[in-house]
């Protein structure tokens, strides 16, 4: 019993239950690949940082004042650029791991899963930058509300558009 299980995790065909768990560890690789992306960014390119984030008080760094409406602008662009880096390491990895592609050439595929991706991101983003300017709320947590929206999202759309299931 548990080596079928195990072996589940080592092919693409797998029960729906262990086909979610690849699922969410895939995209915890993409999410982190966008979480470093994304506050690597925030921290020096484009600052979206406030002295109020739980990671500028962790490693006390000091982050330069900003109006707000230069940090609701920096998150949607530092969330564009991590956008296309982590789905392409999403992309990578459903293909190889959790998902049997060849439900549409791949040319298709590929554009269906950044289309489906961008939809998500564009819902989740409009969320994080809602909860900005709305609720006050700092980077990080807007943060988690765009990748909530977004994991539910593409799941669901990745797995019956995009995939074989």
């Amino acid at each position: 019993m548990i080596r079928e299980v195990l072996a589940q995790f080592t092919q693409r065909e797998a029960h729906p239950t262990i086909q979610f768990i690849k699922y969410a560890l895939a995209g915890g690789v993409a999410t982190a690949t966008d979480m470093i992306i994304f506050f690597l960014f925030a921290f020096t390119i484009f600052p979206a940082l406030t002295d109020a984030e739980l990671l500028v008080q962790l490693f006390n760094v000091q982050v330069p004042e900003i109006a707000e409406t230069v940090r609701e602008r920096n998150f949607i662009i530092n969330s564009a650029i991590a956008f296309v880096f982590a789905n392409m390491v999403a992309y990578i990895i459903n293909v190889l791991w959790v998902f049997e592609p060849g439900r549409h050439k791949r040319h298709i595929e590929l554009f269906l899963f950044y289309a489906v991706s961008t939809s998500s991101v564009f819902i989740g983003t409009f969320l994080g930058w809602a909860m900005i300017r709305f609720f006050g709320a700092t980077t990080e947590v807007s943060y988690l509300g765009k990748v909530i929206a977004a994991v539910l999202i593409n799941f669901v759309c990745r797995k019956y558009i995009v995939f074989k299931g």
